[in-house]
């Protein structure tokens, strides 16, 4: 059975947008860098024997080394793909496939994105050894487990920088450290985090790590697969074809959507600071403006080491997708927006620990760059309204609260 359909017409007047973890619109200065990448500088970048080629090619590389100077990589390093789930798939497959041998164990964890439990799940039908490891009720993962769960056979590790629900944080440098000292390749989706919290590979230890476009204010369609160069690690291609992207990625590249991607990386190396304390700021503001109104809230997973424009907020007595009906004019979300179309409850709030009741009541509110403290304050009175006007309709008298 679907869940309830919102309203699927063109936003409505003064609608407020909550959902920047599900996409973001591109922002006016990266359209103004990639637009003349359509029409007036059209070279195909691997066609570099002429000056259109030779110029395509040159922004391309720009791009590669805005990209690369925001996680403290090198510009050949990065290699362009079509978003995060084609790197996780790349990363993951390409490594396990490429290192046949002794070491065919994968590890990751219960909370992650689906393209990540997806590619280690086809790896299992492959004969590959698989581990997916519980996290705490905070949402992270337990160290001392997943030190004990990497061994002599284990190739690769996959954990996500920062979840895509829930907005926790992982210790990074802590799980490379470990990685690296049982040899294990370690790999990070870090579409969320990539580009709202500071990264660096050398730092963290991470081999391979998974970035997205549509995140940070670049076009859906682009993305980016981080692949350590020293010491090296090698990947087997998931395409054949002409060799582009140092054999890993084979397909003609486009000049107007790498250079968004680096237009939006400089803006974040630029900005980022600003940008996180804003959103912060804003988060507060919305979650202290909720609980005054509706003091049995509870935010869902740790509430320190989480992304700054992230709430899952579990509001009991209620149902998040007969909530969202209520909120036509709200973008918000119940959970993942590759997961969506599910009707059942959200398997990241079950594996921290939510009973069925608060997961089925829980959503995501993803605050961004263009959001304002209007739309704050105006989204704190219509969810209020809506959630105590709900609560009659769905729960026995006597029991308006969860203990």
């Amino acid at each position: 059975m679907s869940p309830p359909r919102r309203n699927a017409s063109r936003p409505l007047p003064g609608s407020i947008y909550l959902d920047y973890q599900a996409t973001t619109p591109v922002d006016p200065r990266v359209l103004e860098a990639m637009l003349p990448w359509f029409t007036e500088r059209f070279g195909n970048p691997h066609s570099a024997g002429h000056g259109f080629g030779a110029e395509a090619a040159e922004a391309v590389e720009r791009a590669r080394a805005e990209i690369a100077a925001v996680i403290g990589a090198e510009p050949r390093e990065i290699i362009f793909t079509s978003g995060a789930t084609e790197s996780n798939n790349l990363a993951i497959k390409g490594a396990a496939r490429f290192h046949i041998g002794d070491r065919r164990r994968i590890v990751t964890l219960a909370t992650e994105h689906k393209c990540v439990l997806e590619s280690v799940a086809a790896l299992g039908a492959e004969g590959f050894e698989v581990d997916i490891l519980p996290v705490e009720p905070s949402g992270r993962v337990d160290l001392d487990r997943l030190a004990a769960a990497l061994n002599e056979r284990t190739l690769l590790v996959s954990v996500m920088a920062a979840n895509n629900e829930i907005g926790v944080i992982q210790d990074m440098a802590a799980i490379g450290k470990i990685a690296r000292a049982k040899g294990v390749l370690f790999h990070s989706d870090a579409a969320q985090a990539f580009g709202k919290i500071p990264l660096d590979v050398n730092a963290m230890g991470i081999d391979l790590l998974s970035i997205s476009g549509h995140k940070i204010y670049a076009p859906k369609g682009i993305g980016a697969l981080y692949v350590r160069y020293k010491p090296r690690v090698r990947l087997q291609p998931l395409m054949s074809g002409g060799g582009q992207e140092r054999g890993l990625r084979s397909g003609t590249l486009s000049p107007p959507l790498c250079v968004a991607l680096g237009a939006a990386a400089s803006i974040y190396a630029a900005e980022g600071e600003t940008e996180r304390q804003r959103c912060g700021a804003l988060a507060r503001l919305l979650f202290d403006g909720l609980k005054q109104r509706l003091p049995e809230i509870q935010l869902n997973g740790d509430p320190v080491h989480r992304l700054p424009n992230n709430l899952n907020i579990a509001f009991s007595g209620t149902m998040a997708s007969v909530l969202m009906e209520a909120l036509p004019d709200i973008a918000l979300s119940a959970g993942s927006a590759c997961s969506s179309a599910a009707a059942d409850s959200s398997y990241v709030l079950r594996a921290i620990g939510l009973t069925p009741g608060l997961a089925v009541g829980s959503l995501r509110l993803s605050i961004g760059r263009f959001t304002t403290e209007d739309d704050i304050d105006r989204a704190i009175e219509r969810i209020a309204d809506a959630v105590t006007g709900m609560r009659p309709c769905l729960l026995p008298r006597g029991q308006m609260r969860a203990t």
